[in-house]
C-alpha cells in the first residue's frame, strides 16, 4: 500500500508576525501507525522542500511518544526536508492520500488549485481520502462531479470554533474551519474540546484535533484494509 501524506507550506500566522505551519503530532503520529503497519509513504507540499513545522507544536507542553519518536528519526527528517512538489505528484501512484493539520492549509492548502484537484482525482477513483484537525480547510474548494460541494450532505468533524476560542486565534484565521464546512452543507459534528473524535463517511475521514490524528490513520489503514 502507498499512501500520499500533504503537509502545508504556509508559515505565516495571519498578521501576527508570529509563525505556523504543520503540527508536529497530526503528521508524525499518523506516519508512524502507517509505517509501522507496512505502509510506503511519500510526503508533498505545495512548495516542496522543508514544509514549516508550527514552532507551537515543538512546544514541551505538546510532545508525545510520535513527536519524540520523530525527533530521533533523522532519516524520517530527511525526507521531510525533500519533500515532493505537490504539483509533480501522480494521484495514480498512491492508494489512498493523508493530510496532516496545523493552521497552515487554512492559508495555502484551502485554495491551492493542486491540492484541489489532486483530492478530487483521489475520490473519483474510489481512494480513501483522510484528513485531520485544521486540514479539512483543504476540503472547502473541493467539488464532486456534478460540482456540488464534496463535503456537501457528509458526516465530517474538524478543528471546532470552541477549541479555536481556546487558543485565541478566532480573529486571526482566515476562516473559522467549523463554520466554513457547515455553509458548505456538511453534516458537522465534534467531540469535547482535544479528545479523540474521528468521523468517517464512505471514503472521506476526517479528525477533530491533535488528539485524533492517529485514530483517523488508524481508520484510513482500516478502510484501505477494507477495500474501502
Amino acid at each position: 500500500m502507498k499512501v500520499l501524506i500533504v503537509l502545508t507550506s504556509h508559515s505565516d500566522l495571519g498578521d501576527t508576525g508570529q509563525k505556523t505551519g504543520f503540527w508536529i503530532e497530526e503528521f508524525a503520529a499518523p506516519y508512524y501507525v502507517m509505517a509501522d503497519a507496512g505502509v510506503e509513504l511519500s510526503i508533498a507540499s505545495p512548495k516542496g522542500g522543508q514544509p514549516p513545522i508550527d514552532p507551537k507544536s515543538d512546544s514541551p507542553e505538546n510532545q508525545t511518544p510520535a513527536t519524540k519518536r520523530f525527533h530521533a528519526d533523522e532519516a524520517l527528517k530527511a525526507a521531510l526536508a525533500k519533500s515532493l512538489k505537490l504539483s509533480e505528484v501522480n494521484e495514480g501512484d498512491y492508494d489512498a492520500v493523508f493530510y496532516p493539520g496545523g493552521h497552515g492549509p487554512l492559508w495555502d492548502l484551502a485554495n491551492d488549485k493542486g491540492s484541489i484537484s489532486l483530492i478530487e482525482r483521489f475520490y473519483q477513483h474510489n481512494k480513501p481520502i483522510a484528513f485531520v484537525c485544521h486540514a479539512p480547510a483543504a476540503l472547502v474548494q473541493v467539488k464532486t462531479s456534478n460540482g456540488e460541494p464534496l463535503v456537501k450532505g457528509k458526516q465530517v468533524t474538524g478543528f471546532s470554533n470552541t477549541e479555536e476560542e481556546a487558543v485565541q486565534l478566532t480573529k486571526v484565521v482566515p476562516f473559522l474551519l467549523e463554520d466554513e464546512l457547515k455553509n458548505l452543507g456538511a453534516i458537522y459534528s465534534k467531540g469535547a474540546d482535544w479528545s479523540a473524535y474521528v468521523k468517517k463517511d464512505g471514503l472521506l475521514i476526517t479528525g477533530q484535533n491533535p488528539g485524533s490524528s492517529e485514530a483517523t490513520a488508524k481508520l484510513l489503514l482500516e478502510t484501505l484494509k477494507a477495500g474501502n
